[in-house]
């Protein structure tokens, strides 16, 4: 069908899914339950499996993950020619599926671990396994061309990472006008505080030093400094304390920040700032889907937003599966 039609239809079909996804406050939902058991029918229509929690746990986890895949390749198939850089959001499970294929082949391992089928948007040849060479070859991720040793893995998932940054930031800038600027505005404002929120894992969990974390954010250009728009954010807080309040108080984003109460001591929580940041994301994500319904991102945000559905169907499991309070996972 043609742009407009296509259009129209995906963002009534899209509205119907998110009426049914859990977000925002049906978000509760899923943490409400006491049983795994109890979980699957909110999320899925056909009776739960009769197979040990442990693998009860994974089978949602993993159902719910192909579920979000085909609701989105169903959307992106209405158009004669989606726009690169909706594409390039699903072919981040290629990115995923390769970081599996790495770890797999740098372990010597010859049976194809799990992936996610994202075909027919796929880069990569999977049948191609155990050749990495082979399964990269005449894609963006030609250049990772071989079995890692597993002391490489690491850095190549950096790697791959920022890679796909580059990509969804070169897509953008495909789109025109204001469409233009509102999806690198998005891309730009993710990014930033996911760098922001790698600077404080780096620092607290890994003890870097600065050097260290620069070679692993995401920047436009390394050259612009605290005014780049992915990493500038970052550079501006990696050198903070994060130990120290006075050094965060009056931080731009100083909102996000776990409370501090007065004669205790007190550490930046990465986790919370994160998850605070990312509902504040998720409710303009929501605002501008429904702003502009024809245009490319109505589905860059419902993608950014069943995306953390995804995430909190995975916490709610993990929460279940490990008898924890969700709090703590």
């Amino acid at each position: 069908m043609d742009t407009s039609s296509a259009s129209s239809y995906v963002y009534a079909k899209a509205s119907g899914i998110l009426a049914r996804s859990y977000t925002g406050a049906r978000a509760a939902k899923l943490f409400a339950v006491q049983k795994l058991a109890e979980l699957w029918p909110l999320i899925f229509t056909d009776e739960v499996p009769a197979v040990p929690e442990i693998l009860l746990a994974k089978t949602i986890e993993q159902k719910a993950a192909d579920q979000f895949i085909s609701e989105y390749k169903k959307l992106l198939a209405a158009y004669d020619a989606p726009a690169q850089i909706l594409v390039d959001l699903l072919q981040y499970f290629d990115y995923e599926n390769l970081k599996a294929l790495g770890a797999a082949a740098a372990m010597g391992q010859k049976e194809l671990p799990p992936l996610k089928d994202i075909s027919p948007y796929n880069l990569l040849n999977y049948k191609a396994w155990p050749s990495i060479q082979k399964i990269t070859q005449d894609s963006d991720l030609s250049w990772y061309n071989r079995a890692p040793e597993v002391v490489e893995q690491q850095q190549l998932d950096n790697e791959l990472d920022l890679h796909f940054i580059e990509k969804l930031w070169t897509s953008s800038q495909e789109l025109f006008g204001e469409e233009r600027k509102t999806v690198q505005a998005l891309i730009a404002e993710r990014y930033s505080m996911r760098n922001v929120v790698w600077v404080l894992r780096l620092k607290l969990y890994y003890g870097m030093d600065r050097n260290q974390i620069v070679q692993r954010l995401a920047f436009l250009n390394p050259q612009n400094g605290k005014s780049d728009p992915l990493g500038g954010e970052a550079l501006a807080i990696i050198d903070k304390d994060v130990k120290n309040w006075d050094d965060w108080k009056n931080w731009k984003h100083a909102k996000f920040l776990n409370p501090r109460e007065e004669g205790s001591l007190w550490s930046v929580d990465p986790r919370w700032v994160e998850e605070s940041y990312e509902k504040e994301f998720i409710n303009k994500a929501t605002k501008r889907f429904h702003a502009n319904p024809c245009a490319e991102s109505a589905l860059l945000c419902w993608y950014f937003i069943k995306a953390k559905e995804l995430d909190y169907i995975r916490m709610a499991t993990e929460a279940l599966r490990l008898n924890v309070k969700v709090q703590e996972i």
